[in-house]
């Protein structure tokens, strides 16, 4: 009787587990409808921007292009912007701009009294640092970021944007090149995250931004050494966002931007099929970086612009290869980067015969 007893519970046990499960289930999938139809809202009804006034902003990589840019968007919401880039040069230029920019919000601006008078707010005060710094370096990285710590405070917004390119195809590739593009483009978001991260786990505010790449996404021949080291990128950055969500950190928040070809010169030269190529042109740097800047402000988690790339990595993801390889060639994506490549070559050919090598 006893043990029928029993077996009866472990039945019912059974059952209601079981039942929670589908319950579960249910609500899951009314979660997932929900997600579909709030992403669907913000395509309508554009989000509230966030503020970033007087946070604190690293930005690596800021001495020219996309970084540059990302300086002077962010000098124009009042951040206080940190600066890091290996060129010393380039790296004060992008000061200059952010104080140029600064000083053009320095005038100050008057609002009602609290007893109906009028009072002076006042002036926005401009902070820019400059650093110079070799991501590729762990122990630049570490050393920089503590500088930054002690003479600056607590970081709330991590650009990490910093890139290079070998421009060699594989076999002609050195090994230096490849390790350099590796540490460069993936290596160091390990380091630079695991710099300021933990102040932001402490504070559960924060926001870390990817800047990666289309080929990031989906490749294509020649530059081999690079689109591994985005897809790392790309890697590494959605398993932070899943170990931030698993952790409860909702305070914390991860942007990851990729952005089709740039017209910056970083691949200049590369062309896909000139009959395609007026409906796919690259993207000005500057529409690049507000489509990069909107996302990261309404606290986005992914942004590619343009719009196609989502489909275009959605079809990669479930059409053949061999199906892959045929819209490539239609596109002429499969050799787009060739000619960059050997105008790279040329280039570097032309610079041994001048320095007599």
């Amino acid at each position: 009787m006893y043990g029928r007893t029993l077996a009866w519970i472990s039945r019912i046990e059974s059952s209601v587990k079981m039942m929670i499960i589908i319950a579960e289930f249910f609500v899951v999938i009314l979660k997932v409808l929900w997600a579909f139809v709030t992403a669907g809202a913000k395509w309508v009804v554009r989000p509230k921007e966030k503020s970033v006034a007087g946070q604190v902003c690293v930005i690596t990589g800021a001495g020219s292009g996309l970084g540059r840019l990302f300086a002077k968007e962010f000098a124009r919401r009042r951040a206080i912007l940190v600066l890091w880039d290996i060129n010393s040069q380039s790296n004060e230029e992008t000061a200059e701009m952010v104080r140029q920019i600064y000083h053009e919000l320095d005038t100050p601006i008057t609002k009602d009294g609290p007893v109906g008078g009028v009072e002076e707010v006042p002036p926005f005060q401009p902070q820019v640092y400059t650093y110079v710094c070799d991501v590729g370096k762990r122990e630049s990285v570490y050393s920089t970021a503590e500088k930054v710590r002690r003479e600056v405070g607590d970081v709330d917004i991590l650009i990490n944007n910093a890139g290079v390119v070998s421009g060699h195809h594989l076999l002609e590739c050195p090994d230096e090149l490849i390790e350099r593009t590796m540490v460069v483009n993936c290596h160091a978001h390990f380091w630079t995250t695991k710099a300021f991260l933990p102040k932001m786990l402490e504070l559960n505010h924060g926001h870390i931004v990817t800047v990666a790449s289309s080929l990031g996404l989906f490749s294509t021949a020649g530059v081999e050494d690079y689109c591994a080291s985005k897809f790392g990128a790309i890697g590494f950055h959605e398993s932070l966002s899943h170990e931030l969500k698993a952790s409860e950190k909702e305070g914390i928040n991860m942007t990851l931007v990729c952005p089709y070809l740039v017209d910056t010169g970083m691949f200049k030269g590369c062309r896909i099929r000139k009959e395609i190529e007026p409906f796919l042109p690259p993207l000005k740097p500057e529409f690049c970086v507000k489509q990069a800047m909107r996302a990261i402000l309404t606290d986005q988690p992914m942004i590619c612009t343009p719009r196609i790339v989502y489909m275009v990595n959605f079809m990669k993801s479930i059409l053949p290869f061999e199906a892959i390889v045929c819209m490539y060639r239609f596109l002429g994506a499969d050799k787009c980067m060739y000619p960059f490549l050997a105008q790279r070559k040329e280039a570097m050919n032309n610079n041994e015969a001048k320095n007599g090598i």
